[in-house]
């Protein structure tokens, strides 16, 4: 990209959300740990992030010093501003207690970093530490009631610092604060769209491909249909496109999704291999070992079709940037591991093929609009988020072809009441989940002892955080009284009020 961001990480649970308020300026940005080497080839600005550290810690993360040693405008946010603070002479100390919360700022000087940002701004606070006093290096810019130096300048060089989150929601003029920071102090020209994506991607795609082959697994959802699109964009049909029937999608979804993708001229092969999955979910409980057994069993499937292909070199995936945060942490930086992905982490010895990531540095909601640039239909890019392992991380403990039926069975009711009741655009992404308990029940006569579903439906922008779903009451007493009733092997029906964090979106 001409113009980007480098956003330092530290390990701060906000350093993603930084990078999506300057993508939001139609600028890119893009987040490496601390302790990388950086690529600063057309770098206009750099960001150090905030950290649960503290610089007063004997081994607190470093700056690496190309950060503040060239010509690059510099904001420190948080932690970042206090390490900046801290290595120009000025004193920081740790708080009378740990200010976390709303706060007004005052004393606003007319400094270009607070153009358009009134007196008593709301701003975010989070930090166990506070710059107390500064030095003559310094200019003040803002402070609080409770924090004497809130922003500052270092005189004489392009370097910034804020004690609080302009990222934050809370932080009600930070979106302006970082665009007067991006736009007028670093000078990056807000061209980042979806079709400039679409044009710099697919030129490197032709360079960094050639004349080689792909072959590319599809899921039938929004991102391996983009990714797809994008390769078939710039290689055409040297794209072999393999559909793969998992025995985990949804009811009949293997014969819906092979005829939504005739009318995007993709170079598609469906592949029935059910009872290879189940084969490798037998005796599985654990929910990483399952998600491992159904990635390796992709990996083998991927390997036989490519060896149908002639010469195929790589191998298209649709990763995205919540897959990659997720996985390794943030650009391989200090965040901790959630959850393994099946598309994410390079391939097996045997297999001799290079990887290649069309949309691996997206968001969720990014991805879409670089569909729709690509002329994607909205049926396709309005489908929810389905994971790749399928119902397999949907059904909690081990896997059988009975508990398939049954998921399959629950999930069709649910997202098809959901259509019917227009509530599915409502909602980011739903679930059904079947439970490894019984209950006790009664239907007519008879007692029961049958399986527990949970319903699951969040909003979200791009999977990073979300929030339950407040669906209608009426809506849940009628989804729920036509799932006991018409699917065998269920009995109750219970529905998921949690928010990520602290819960994730999938239960496994």
């Amino acid at each position: 990209m001409e113009d980007r961001i480098l956003i330092v990480d530290f390990g701060s649970q906000y350093t993603q959300l930084i990078a999506r308020r300057i993508r939001e300026l139609n600028v890119y940005s893009e987040i490496i740990p601390y302790h990388a080497e950086p690529d600063l080839n057309g770098v206009k600005g750099i960001i150090l992030s905030g950290s649960p550290h503290s610089v007063l810690e004997k081994n607190a993360p470093k700056v690496n010093p190309v950060f503040l040693e060239n010509n690059h405008s510099v904001l420190g946010i948080c932690y970042g501003a206090q390490y900046i603070a801290n290595d120009q002479g000025a004193k920081v100390l740790p708080s009378g207690h740990r200010e976390y919360g709303r706060a007004n700022l005052k004393g606003i000087t007319s400094h270009p970093l607070f153009k358009g940002i009134p007196e008593n701004s709301q701003v975010w606070m989070s930090h166990g530490d506070s710059i107390t006093e500064l030095n003559d290096k310094f200019e003040l810019i803002a402070s609080t009631n409770s924090i004497p130096v809130a922003a500052y300048h270092v005189q004489g060089k392009n370097i910034y610092g804020i004690q609080f989150h302009p990222e934050v929601y809370h932080s009600t003029d930070g979106v302006q604060l970082l665009k007067n920071f991006v736009v007028d102090l670093c000078g990056c020209d807000q061209s980042w769209t979806p079709q400039s994506y679409i044009e710099t991607t697919v030129a490197e795609l032709k360079e960094k491909i050639g004349d080689q082959q792909v072959v590319m697994g599809l899921s039938g959802g929004v991102d391996s249909t983009v990714a797809a699109v994008l390769l078939h964009e710039a290689i055409g049909d040297r794209l072999h496109c393999i559909f793969v029937d998992n025995g985990l999608l949804r009811k009949n979804e293997f014969e819906s999704v092979i005829k939504q993708y005739e009318d995007l001229d993709l170079n598609v092969t469906g592949v029935r291999a059910g009872d290879r999955f189940l084969d490798a979910l037998k005796g599985k409980t654990e929910p990483e070992s399952k998600r491992k057994a159904i990635g390796a069993t992709f990996i083998q499937v991927f390997d036989d079709e490519a060896h149908r292909i002639k010469n195929v070199d790589w191998l298209g995936q649709g990763t995205i940037y919540p897959d990659v945060i997720e996985s390794v942490s943030a650009s391989g930086g200090p965040s901790a591991t959630i959850k393994s992905h099946h598309n994410v982490g390079g391939l097996p010895d045997f297999m001799k093929l290079n990887v290649v990531e069309p949309l691996k540095w997206l968001f969720k909601d990014e991805v879409r609009r670089v569909g729709k640039a690509l002329g994607i239909k909205d049926d396709i890019l309005s489908r929810h988020p389905f994971p790749g392992p399928g119902l397999g991380i949907r059904i909690l403990g081990e896997v059988t072809h009975e508990k398939v039926r049954i998921l399959q069975d629950v999930d069709d009711i649910y997202i098809s009441s959901l259509k019917k009741h227009k509530l599915y655009d409502e909602v980011w992404q739903a679930a059904a989940i079947l439970l490894p308990i019984q209950s006790v029940g009664v239907m007519g006569d008879e007692r029961t002892y049958e399986n527990v579903v949970a319903l699951r439906a969040v909003g979200s922008t791009d999977g990073m955080t979300a929030d339950w779903s407040h669906l209608p009451y009426e809506f849940l007493s009628e989804v729920s009284n036509n799932i006991i009733n018409r699917v065998k092997g269920v009995n109750r029906v219970v529905y998921d009020i949690s928010s990520k964090p602290p819960s994730t979106i999938e239960w496994e």
